[in-house]
């Protein structure tokens, strides 16, 4: 099964993944309401099941409500990859200081699920695989123990995360993993982090 990000967030945060509390809109006029009701500047996000949505146009930072609903307009009813956008996710505008990826898969040569973590979130991680792969670190779980956390540590450490984020980074990588035990998922990924 496939989820679209905003079912994805419903789930992670479940687990206690943090994430950002915003809501869906099938029509310009809810989002209006939806980017009053945050406040401030909100992203929105069309809601199809494919890769490259921002690349495509269809994920856009509006600076107040107004320019919301304008956004969503065009959002709205857009194809992408062949898909029509019929839902937007609007999310409050995060600040960051550096996007990273974080998500594990089934590895079916080794039998194991893969953890992976990537300093170059916020674009597709199969872009990264090709044009930069030493840029994904990767740590293999045993299926028996679980993600340990010194693994968790290492990916920290291999994207060159900053030490005092590394508490939140472990805490963060187990509630993933526990959401992918959960839902047995063959893929879950938190881009960007």
């Amino acid at each position: 099964m496939n989820l679209h990000e905003y079912q994805s967030k419903q789930r992670f945060g479940k687990f206690g993944v943090p994430i950002p509390h915003g809501k869906v809109a099938t029509a310009p006029q809810e989002v209006y309401e939806i980017a009053r009701e945050l406040g401030g500047p909100v992203v929105v996000k069309s809601q199809v099941l494919v890769g490259g949505r921002g690349k495509a146009g269809g994920i856009k930072l509006a600076q107040n409500a107004e320019e919301a609903q304008q956004l969503a307009e065009t959002i709205l009813g857009m194809q992408i990859k062949g898909l029509t956008v019929r839902k937007v996710l609007v999310d409050p505008a995060s600040k960051f200081v550096k996007e990273i990826y974080l998500g594990i898969v089934n590895d079916r040569a080794a039998g194991k699920p893969v953890m992976m973590a990537s300093s170059e979130g916020g674009v597709e991680i199969e872009e990264v695989a090709r044009t930069n792969p030493t840029a994904i670190i990767r740590e293999q779980i045993d299926p028996f123990l679980g993600l340990r956390d010194y693994q968790a540590r290492n990916l920290a450490s291999g994207i060159n995360l900053p030490r005092e984020h590394w508490r939140a980074f472990v805490k963060i990588a187990q509630s993933l993993y526990a959401c992918y035990l959960d839902s047995d998922a063959v893929l879950a990924e938190i881009n960007p982090l």
